[in-house]
C-alpha cells in the first residue's frame, strides 16, 4: 500500500507533467497558427535567397531595399535588369534609403543603442563600410555620382512628410577622393533671378549629379515655393533654374530631368506628377503615370523612369517612358530605393 505522502506527492506530479503537456501542445498549435499566417502573408511575394551581393560584376544588374516579409526585410537585394521578377539575391546589408554607381553606393539606415538614430554609410563595390557619418533625422534621398566619387543623402530633421505641412531637412555632398563632407547645401550661396537669396525657411532635398562631379542639382523650398536649383561644388553656389520642381533625377546624357512637380495644394491628396524637363528649352512633358508619385525617379536608360508607389507589403517599382506616350507598369514587387548597376 502506498504511503499518503508518497500518493501526494505522484498526484502532484502527474497534474505538473499533464500541465506542461498541456502547455507545449498550447505553444506548439500557436506556433503552427503563426506559420500558417506567415505562409499567407507572404504568398506571391517573390523568392529571396541569402547570398553575396557586388556593385560590380560585370552584369547589369538592380540592386534595391528588399521589402518581402521575413529575415531578409529591409536588406539589399539584386535581380538581373532583364528579369526583374526573378529570385532575389539579398545580401546581410540593411538600408532605408539607397543607391550606388561605378562601385561606391550609400546606405541611409537605422541604428540601434539606447538612444536610436540614424547613420550614412558609404560602401564599396563589396557592399564593405568606408565610412560613416550620423545624421540628424530620418533618412529620405540618396545618390552617387556616375563616377562613384560623389555621395548625397538627405533627412529630414522634423515632419515625416513633405505633404504634412512644415518641416525640415539637412542635405549633405560627400567626396570620396578628397574626403571633404559638405555637410549642409544650407551653407552655400543662394541665386534667384541672378540675386543673391537669404531666408531662414532654405531646405534642399533631392540631390542628383552631372558626370563632372562639380555640377549638381537638387530642389529649394523656400517661401511656399519650390525650385530645381543647379549647383557648382566649387564655387559653392546654387543657382535656380525653373520653379515648381521636386526630387530631381538628371539624364545620363545630362539634358532632362525628371521630376515630381506638385499639381494641388499642400496638404490635399495626390499632389504630384511625374514630369521631364528639357534643360534647354525649358519645356515640360507629363508622363503617362496618374498616381501622385513622392519619390526620386532613377533613370534605367535614356527612355525610361523607375520609380515607387505604395504596394501590398510597402512599395513596388514602376516603369514609364520618359517621352509622355505609353503606359507605366510593375517591375519589381515588394522593392524601394533602387540602383542599376553594370555596362
Amino acid at each position: 500500500m502506498t504511503p499518503p505522502l508518497v500518493r501526494h506527492r505522484l498526484v502532484v506530479l502527474l497534474a505538473a507533467t499533464a500541465l506542461l503537456v498541456a502547455g507545449a501542445a498550447l505553444a506548439v498549435h500557436r506556433a503552427a497558427g503563426r506559420a500558417a499566417e506567415r505562409d499567407r502573408t507572404h504568398a506571391g511575394q517573390p523568392a529571396v535567397t541569402k547570398g553575396e551581393v557586388r556593385l560590380g560584376d560585370g552584369r547589369r544588374r538592380l540592386i534595391f531595399r528588399n521589402l518581402v516579409w521575413g529575415p531578409q526585410r529591409d536588406h539589399l537585394a539584386t535581380v538581373p535588369l532583364a528579369a526583374p521578377g526573378a529570385r532575389r539575391t539579398a545580401a546581410p546589408r540593411d538600408c532605408l534609403r539607397f543607391h550606388a554607381a561605378a562601385g561606391t553606393g550609400i546606405c541611409l539606415r537605422a541604428t540601434g543603442g539606447v538612444v536610436p538614430g540614424h547613420e550614412a554609410v558609404v560602401l564599396d563595390s563589396r557592399l564593405r563600410p568606408v565610412r560613416r557619418f550620423p545624421v540628424p533625422g530620418i533618412p529620405t534621398r540618396a545618390r552617387v555620382s556616375p563616377s562613384g566619387r560623389l555621395v548625397a543623402w538627405t533627412v529630414f530633421v522634423s515632419g515625416d512628410s513633405y505633404a504634412g505641412g512644415a518641416f525640415s531637412t539637412r542635405t549633405a555632398i560627400y567626396d570620396t577622393r578628397t574626403r571633404t563632407l559638405h555637410d549642409s547645401l544650407e551653407d552655400f550661396t543662394v541665386l534667384i533671378d541672378g540675386h543673391r537669396h537669404q531666408a531662414v525657411d532654405h531646405n534642399f532635398w533631392g540631390v542628383t549629379f552631372a558626370a563632372d562631379d562639380t555640377t549638381f542639382y537638387a530642389t529649394l523650398g523656400t517661401q511656399g515655393r519650390t525650385y530645381l536649383v543647379r549647383g557648382n561644388l566649387v564655387r559653392r553656389t546654387l543657382t535656380a533654374v525653373h520653379e515648381n520642381v521636386e526630387c530631381p533625377s538628371l539624364s545620363p546624357d545630362g539634358t532632362r530631368i525628371a521630376f515630381k512637380k506638385r499639381i494641388r495644394p499642400k496638404g490635399a491628396d495626390a499632389p504630384w506628377r511625374l514630369y521631364v524637363l528639357d534643360l534647354r528649352s525649358g519645356r515640360e512633358t507629363r508622363l503617362a503615370e496618374r498616381a501622385s508619385v513622392d519619390d526620386q525617379a532613377l533613370w534605367l536608360d535614356g527612355g525610361s523612369l523607375l520609380y515607387a508607389l505604395p504596394g501590398d507589403f510597402g512599395a513596388d517599382l514602376w516603369e514609364v517612358p520618359a517621352n509622355g506616350r505609353g503606359h507605366p507598369r510593375k517591375v519589381v514587387a515588394s522593392a524601394v530605393s533602387p540602383a542599376v548597376i553594370g555596362p
